[in-house]
C-alpha cells in the first residue's frame, strides 16, 4: 500500500471530490408532554332490571299462579319497564303477556265466584220456606 493511493487534500494525485465530514445526526428524543387519557369504548349496559323482574315474575306466576299479588306486581313492572327501559323491551313484553294472562284469569275467576255467590244468595232469598 503506497501513500499515493490515498492522496491528501494538498496532493497532486488524482482529483477526488472531497466531502465534508459531518458527525451523524440523530433525532433528538421527543419531549413528553402531559399524558393523554385514553377512554376505552366501554359503556355500562342499559338498565333492564324492571323488565327482567317482570319476566321472572311472569314465569313464577306459572308455577305459583294461585297468588294474585305476584302477577299483578309483575304486570305493573312490565308497564314501567316498557316506558323506562327500551333495551329490555322484549323481556318487558314477555312479562306483560305472562302476567296479564294470570291477572285476567284471576279477574275472570273472581267474577265467576262472585257471580255464583250472588246467584246463590238471590235464589236462597226467593225460595224461603
Amino acid at each position: 500500500m503506497s501513500h499515493d493511493q490515498y492522496p491528501g487534500p494538498g496532493s497532486q494525485g488524482q482529483h477526488q471530490p472531497q466531502y465534508a465530514q459531518q458527525p451523524p445526526q440523530y433525532a433528538q428524543a421527543q419531549q413528553y408532554g402531559q399524558p393523554t387519557h385514553v377512554t376505552v369504548g366501554f359503556q355500562p349496559a342499559p338498565p333492564r332490571g324492571l323488565s327482567i323482574t317482570s319476566m321472572v315474575l311472569g314465569l313464577v306466576s306459572i308455577v305459583l299462579g294461585f297468588t294474585f299479588l305476584v302477577p299483578l306486581v309483575g304486570f305493573v313492572l312490565g308497564i314501567v319497564g316498557l316506558r323506562k327501559e327500551p333495551a329490555g323491551r322484549g323481556m318487558a313484553v314477555t312479562g306483560l303477556i305472562l302476567n296479564g294472562l294470570f291477572v285476567v284469569g284471576w279477574a275472570l275467576f273472581l267474577i265467576v265466584v262472585i257471580g255464583i255467590g250472588a246467584a246463590g244468595i238471590a235464589t236462597s232469598g226467593t225460595s224461603g220456606s
